[in-house]
């Protein structure tokens, strides 16, 4: 099979492009730094909001793995419009017209607006997207709704949770790292839903042999979801260090997380809320339409994240 992967250097693209090469299929790499991929494996440096492909690099191409994008806060309304946007339904339309069996897109429970409520939300329960990154998620998943629900290619959307791997980003760093240096324990409160890189992977490689028909949305979580305050008692337990106290009170917590607002002052949503929220999501719905399940765990990865170990070289 002959598989194409835009992002192919990014957090989730380099963990499929590997296990893509594993299987013995035929890859097509792109990224916009054109940086090589562990093991040596060469990509092709393109601009996705200035440039597309050449068809002839399309030829033959069975699936078009779409995960390039912008994801970063502080990114320029037309960012998001350009690559998000319009460069994902360009793409779209030039593996159709080469003849892709596939087009699997990468989007973001972002793309279903802010929860309203604390029961896991399926696909449907969608409110307007109140960020430039949810917003643009949304109208790339309209656009190939509206395109290619009649075509030939199939096209698959997804909306992966929050993602998290041995080598932790964002909050979920921070955390290992202040777990590390003695970070008192969070209080308790709220719940969210994550997703394992490698299910996620594991997932995208399934659809691509096996897709239906049309279009087809789905939530991807692991199944289990998990407070701020669990998170840090599973790292503290995998680091040795046995349960944190918590000695800093809410109130602290809160006035720190607005401190932080304040000073990173983008507004687009509170560290209280992205700590201590609720953003609880269903896989019942990709559960039932494939063979694919989640097998991995947060208590699997815990060691490595609190360690280090799991980081790049």
């Amino acid at each position: 099979m002959k598989c194409l992967v835009s992002g192919a250097t990014g957090f989730i693209g380099r963990q499929l492009c590997q296990q893509l090469v594993a299987r013995g299929d035929t890859l097509l790499a792109l990224s916009l730094s054109g940086e090589r991929l562990p093991g040596g494996l060469p990509t092709q440096a393109l601009d996705l909001a200035r440039h597309e492909p050449d068809d002839a690099a399309l030829e033959g191409v069975d699936v078009v793995f779409h995960l390039a994008g912008v994801a970063h806060r502080h990114a320029a309304a037309t960012d998001y419009d350009s690559l998000n946007v319009d460069a994902t339904l360009r793409l779209a339309r030039q593996a159709a017209r080469c003849g892709a069996r596939c087009f699997i897109f990468l989007s973001s429970v972002k793309a279903m607006g802010p929860a309203q409520q604390k029961e896991p939300r399926a696909e449907r329960d969608c409110q307007p997207p109140d960020d430039p990154y949810g917003l643009s998620k949304w109208r790339a998943e309209c656009a190939l709704r509206e395109e290619f629900a009649t075509g030939d290619m199939a096209v698959v959307i997804l909306r992966p949770t929050l993602v998290y791997g041995a080598q932790p980003k964002g909050n979920l760093r921070l955390l290992a790292d202040g777990v590390r240096r003695g970070l008192p324990r969070p209080p308790a409160g709220g719940a969210r839903s994550m997703v394992a890189l490698a299910d996620l992977v594991d997932l995208l490689c399934r659809l691509s042999i096996r897709h239906p028909p049309g279009v087809s949305t789905w939530i991807v979580t692991g199944g289990v979801d998990y407070s701020t305050r669990e998170i840090y008692d599973l790292l503290r337990e995998a680091a040795g260090k046995g349960r944190g106290l918590a000695w800093l009170p809410p109130w602290a917590w809160r006035l720190g997380a607005w401190l932080f607002d304040r000073v990173r002052g983008d507004g687009v949503d509170s560290t209280w809320d992205r700590l201590f929220g609720t953003e609880r999501y269903s896989n019942s719905a990709v559960l039932s339409a494939t063979d694919w399940r989640p097998r991995q765990s947060l208590q699997d990865l815990a060691g490595a994240m609190v360690s280090g170990s799991g980081r790049a070289a």
